[in-house]
């Protein structure tokens, strides 16, 4: 019986030291690699294939050898893009075309509209698994940014003291940092994501941290555990905890990682969100910001050197959680 194999043509350009064409000249040639798309006898398949032991061998022979056929855009997904934050990693997403296709996830219709009511912008209850569960099938990466949001309670008198907040029904820290993040880190596992990215906040080493008391939420103690989760859960991650969030440019300054809230005993307790978002997306870029947590912060504008090498960054976080 003869076993037919079904062939890909995979394009891939050569240059260097290749045979003299017709017009006495070196060439640069395209030449089709056969690649099996099933599993057939060494009979069926070429000679040739597009693999790296190949690829090797040609570079070693002094050729160059280029794919012509790019990488497909890697779709990724982030949840609270409807936020200060989620927005700006939302919006940076989107300039890069080229690298990723992004998606977003919001709460509400009107915080779809906010940010441009985009198809790609899904509606879905992060406290309900079913109801997130189309926005995060076919994703490669999610990016987490959701978050409980305590509210001052109305007629705040600034003479009489600090400020008292709440939760709403149903929006308690945890309800959203901890079941809600647990059911995306479930969701995308199931989906075979290659990376979660999770925006958690500096100060969940310090259970009488001023944040956990703001409406009796203990919110850094929720987040803490579904980082603890994420970590957990085999799925290559990166944590990041924000210090202080700002509403300021981002690019200009020199960033900070350090670990077990040490940052907190410096002065340098504060970032940029952009800043935050751009180091959520070059996570998505480097092995280095893979199985880390790390706290994040920023040297004053003007102080050091604004930070461009992030693979740099990454290697200085050593912590796994």
């Amino acid at each position: 019986m003869t076993t037919t194999a079904t062939v890909t043509r995979v394009p891939l350009i050569f240059s260097g030291h290749f045979p003299i064409n017709k017009s006495g000249c070196a060439s640069q040639s395209t030449v089709y690699f056969l690649g099996s798309s099933s599993s057939t006898s060494s009979a069926g398949r070429s000679l040739f294939s597009s693999s790296p032991t190949t690829t090797k061998r040609l570079r070693r022979a002094g050729f160059t050898v280029l794919a012509s056929n790019s990488m497909a855009p890697s779709i990724v997904l982030v949840t609270g893009a409807g936020g200060r934050t989620g927005s700006i990693v939302y919006k940076k997403l989107k300039e890069r075309s080229e690298q990723y296709v992004a998606r977003g996830l919001v709460r509400t219709e009107e915080s779809k509209e906010k940010i441009g009511g985009a198809e790609d912008v899904f509606v879905g209850d992060i406290r309900e698994s079913e109801s997130i569960s189309p926005a995060i099938q076919g994703i490669d990466s999610l990016i987490i940014l959701t978050s409980g949001v305590p509210k001052m309670k109305p007629g705040f008198d600034p003479s009489k003291g600090r400020p008292e907040f709440y939760f709403e029904d149903g929006a308690f820290p945890e309800q959203v940092d901890w079941i809600g993040q647990k059911n995306q880190i479930d969701a995308a596992k199931a989906a075979g994501v290659k990376q979660i990215v999770l925006v958690g906040s500096m100060g969940g080493t310090d259970l009488n941290h001023p944040l956990n008391s703001l409406g009796g939420g203990n919110i850094l103690v929720w987040k803490r555990k579904a980082e603890q989760y994420l970590a957990d859960s085999g799925v290559p991650y990166t944590i990041i905890r924000a210090g202080g969030l700002q509403d300021k440019e981002g690019g200009v300054r020199e960033l900070l990682v350090g670990k077990d809230d040490e940052l907190l005993q410096t002065e340098t307790r504060t970032i940029a969100r952009d800043d935050v978002a751009e180091v959520c997306i070059q996570a998505l870029q480097y092995e280095e910001a893979q199985f880390k947590a790390f706290d994040l912060a920023s040297k004053p504008e003007g102080t050091g050197t604004a930070t461009n090498d992030f693979k740099s960054l990454f290697s200085k976080a050593t912590a796994r959680f």
